[in-house]
């Protein structure tokens, strides 16, 4: 991925018969993507039942418009069905195919044996389908309007497409080409009449990350899910009928949505309403955009919220109602819909929590098994939250007293994002860090460092639950993780490998560097164990630590001036202590050795010094990103080109001509000799 400073969004046309695993795939993409996805598909988008072309068409460009990129749930097996869809886009769009070219033995087996099928399509009718369909498909190429085109021949191809579009930032694209194609002038594949003939005998295949596919006879169905982003999908609470100042109200949600965001990990934060001309929703969109809220954890959403992971493709395992102050399923709107769509389950379960509910005061309630909210659509809390009334015909009316009124809706939004963090947190969602003992600085397991940990610096830790100086280890730190604290606290013990020492700085090699030139710039304050404690209590401190980083740069230049080197802190640092790396970007080291090691330096988990800075400077904080990103392919530092092993990835840099990105030179993220050549 290359990330890219204007937006663009995507339409992918997924293309493949039926049982290709078209919807599987939207759906897992979807589940753990930052970047908002519509899935736009013709067997539901009727009022969940079949609809036309023009509607999905309709559909896709009203999502668009809206910010989202689309995904096209349709066979799209020709060209013509395919030439409609293409034309959407345009100078801030992008047109890709992913082409769900799995055996027919599979597409068919599957299609026969599912069961409750959006399209009704399944059993004996659905394998004549699929073979009518697999005679007469039409690969998709480039010269059709399509930026990209991704050919999958097997499920772990399929595996690899959900990982390259789930770490698709908001502000991310892919390459363009075509990748993967096998034989292009493949039109059907062979053997489809001779398993029609036999389609009872269903054959075995591989499973997929999200599905497994049809067992051999006799055998149990296992299906296998990824688990989805936390996301709380909630209403306006100063409802219409509570009639409050949609102004005022947007500042409101704005507010303590960015506050509790940090909080919250990767979670997600969702405002929803039925009509695409809500203007609520475009109150606090246009703010969003405005005060540059991260919209791949923050956005808003048109649809039912008691249907949209069914009708609009969004995994919510958490809603809000907007209730009444009774807790009682009467009234209309959101809070009717809810109880209605969740029956007596969620009634019962209400009263097992409340019976009442003040204004600006919210309850979680968790989802019987039996709930059909949880069985059709994941939904596992229903948050009840009361927001402030103006309308007299209400209880509680403030007679348009916005001073108290704001003071209560603020409370409301609080309380209810508090209740969602208490599920998250309850199910234990949040990042966490590593407490394994094999683990080395770049997330991975590296057996060698722990053995010279324990060999030299964890030799001078007691036993037992405590460190050298007498105090209890910080919590969920395991014993070799706590080498680079105990450096930093007492470098007058490691002399021999401390490179320099000040009051609040510690410079020592990496034990294991993953380039040529690495050391580690250590923070001497007790309580900073990583970037998600620094504050601006912390400047001066990353002030000073960025200006050592710099002074080894050119420590090194001095010695070799074609190196060029970056200064970054880890997202989520699997050793206590907030620690700088100063690392060359020729990364020539054996220790070197998987695609968690090289992505924790060349993507969005390495955060530039520089960019911590000004964040905690702006905003009192420095953003981090999710671990998630380290499973994403292994690309290029300088043309961005994926390589499916590290040996391979070692040699393309080797020789790669590409240059380093000029936007990081320029800005002094990537640092350089002036008469060097890059």
């Amino acid at each position: 991925m290359a990330a890219e400073k204007g937006k663009k969004e995507i339409v992918v046309l997924l293309v493949g018969p039926p049982g290709s695993g078209k919807s599987t795939f939207c759906e897992s993409v979807m589940k753990s993507s930052h970047r908002p996805w519509s899935r736009i598909c013709q067997d539901i988008i009727n009022n969940g039942k079949a609809g036309s072309k023009a509607q999905c068409l309709k559909m896709a460009m009203e999502s668009l418009k809206e910010g989202k990129s689309v995904f096209i749930d349709r066979c799209n097996l020709d060209r013509e069905q395919r030439s409609e869809f293409i034309k959407l886009g345009g100078p801030h769009v992008e047109v890709h195919a992913l082409v769900l070219e799995l055996s027919a033995q599979v597409c068919i087996s599957r299609s026969v044996k599912r069961s409750g099928h959006e399209g009704n399509l399944q059993g004996g009718r659905a394998a004549a389908v699929v073979n009518k369909m697999l005679r007469s498909k039409e690969l998709p190429k480039l010269n059709e309007g399509f930026s990209r085109i991704l050919f999958c021949y097997n499920d772990a191809d399929v595996e690899n497409a959900v990982k390259t579009y789930t770490m698709l930032g908001p502000m991310d694209t892919l390459p363009s080409g075509s990748f993967g194609l096998k034989n292009p002038d493949t039109k059907s594949q062979p053997g489809i009449m001779n398993f029609f003939k036999k389609v009872s005998a269903v054959p075995a295949a591989s499973s997929s990350s999200t599905e497994a596919t049809t067992p051999k006879a006799n055998e149990k169905i296992e299906i296998v899910r990824v688990s989805p982003v936390p996301t709380l999908a909630f209403p306006s609470i100063s409802t219409a009928d509570f009639q409050f100042d949609l102004d005022k109200a947007s500042d409101i949600i704005l507010e303590t949505a960015e506050a509790f965001l940090p909080k919250l990990g990767p979670a997600r934060l969702v405002l929803v309403d039925l009509s695409h001309g809500s203007k609520i929703l475009s109150l606090v969109k246009a703010k969003a955009s405005r005060k540059n809220i991260d919209s791949g954890r923050f956005f808003t959403f048109v649809g039912d919220i008691t249907k949209l992971h069914s009708q609009g493709g969004l995994h919510c395992n958490v809603i809000a109602n907007a209730a009444n102050w009774r807790l009682k399923s009467g009234g209309g709107g959101v809070n009717a819909a809810i109880f209605k769509a969740a029956g007596s389950d969620l009634e019962a379960a209400t009263r097992a929590r409340a019976n009442t509910l003040l204004p600006g005061k919210a309850v979680v309630v968790p989802l019987p098994s039996t709930c059909p909210l949880l069985n059709a659509e994941g939904i596992t809390h229903v948050i009840h939250v009361l927001g402030p009334n103006m309308n007299p015909n209400r209880p509680d009316c403030l007679n348009n007293d916005y001073t108290k009124g704001c003071k209560i809706l603020r409370e409301a939004y609080t309380s209810l994002f508090e209740g969602f963090l208490s599920t998250v947190q309850d199910q234990s969602k949040l990042p966490k860090r590593n407490n394994q003992a094999t683990v080395s600085d770049s997330g991975e397991e590296d057996p060698e460092r722990n053995k010279k940990f324990k060999g030299t610096i964890a030799s001078n830790m007691k036993s037992g639950s405590v460190d050298d100086s007498g105090k209890k280890r910080s919590k969920g730190w395991s014993s070799w993780a706590l080498a680079l604290h105990i450096i930093a606290m007492h470098p007058e013990k490691h002399e021999n490998i401390v490179l320099e020492s000040t009051d609040h700085i510690v410079v020592i090699n990496d034990q294991y560097p993953k380039a040529r030139k690495h050391v580690l710039v250590l923070a001497r304050e007790e309580s900073v164990d990583g970037l998600e404690d620094v504050g601006r209590e912390n400047i001066q401190l990353l002030e000073e630590m960025q200006n050592v980083g710099l002074k080894w740069v050119q420590r090194f230049q001095d010695e070799d001036p074609s190196l060029i080197f970056r200064l970054g802190y880890h997202s989520v640092p699997s050793m206590r202590q907030l620690h700088l790396h100063v690392i060359s970007q020729d990364f020539e080291s054996d220790h070197l050795k998987n695609k968690k090691h090289w992505n924790s330096f060349t993507t969005s988990f390495f955060r530039d010094s520089l960019d911590v800075l000004e964040e905690v400077k702006s905003q009192g904080k420095a953003n981090v990103e999710s671990e998630a990103v380290l499973r994403g392919e292994l690309r290029c530092n300088r043309c961005r080109s994926a390589h499916p092993t590290i040996p391979r990835l070692k040699s393309h840099i080797r020789t790669c001509p590409s240059p380093f990105p000029h936007h990081l030179l320029q800005t002094s993220r990537l640092l350089a000799r002036p008469d060097s050549s890059n």
